[in-house]
């Protein structure tokens, strides 16, 4: 029920945007996001070639990265984690990797620029396991 909601928001923000919010390519992505789960803020910024994505503000609390399975990683801070590191793989996609500071593993995913102010984001665990939530801008 939760993924028929959201897929009908972005079909309507795809469908009824007006011209200046619609996607113009990938690079729209290059923005400051809220998490729509736990209310973070993730910076998602060009490196070379690539896009990377980091933590830029979290709303639970948590200050360390204590969910690494790398013992000597578990200290390391939550701001300012790079979290995202993805390749450009269409017009408005791009695939990578994607880590979860809740349960310390790292996924592959893709971020599909919906518009200016909405991302789909997509991690999957075996190529099979995915889940999927739409990102809105910071402004």
């Amino acid at each position: 029920m939760k993924s028929i909601a959201v897929l009908t928001a972005v079909f309507l923000m795809t469908a009824v945007a007006p011209q200046s919010v619609c996607a113009q390519s990938a690079d729209d992505a290059v923005g400051t996001w809220r998490h729509p789960e736990n209310g973070s803020h993730i910076r998602l910024y060009k490196c070379g070639s690539n896009l990377c994505g980091s933590i830029a503000k979290v709303t639970d609390g948590q200050k360390v990265d204590f969910k690494n399975p790398n013992k000597s990683k578990r200290r390391r801070a939550i701001i300012g984690l790079r979290i995202l590191t993805a390749r450009k793989t269409g017009a408005k996609k791009w695939s990578g990797s994607l880590y979860n500071r809740k349960d310390g593993k790292t996924y592959s995913g893709t971020v599909i620029v919906v518009s200016r102010n909405a991302l789909s984001l997509s991690g999957c665990a075996y190529g099979v396991f995915c889940k999927s939530a739409v990102w809105s801008r910071i402004r």
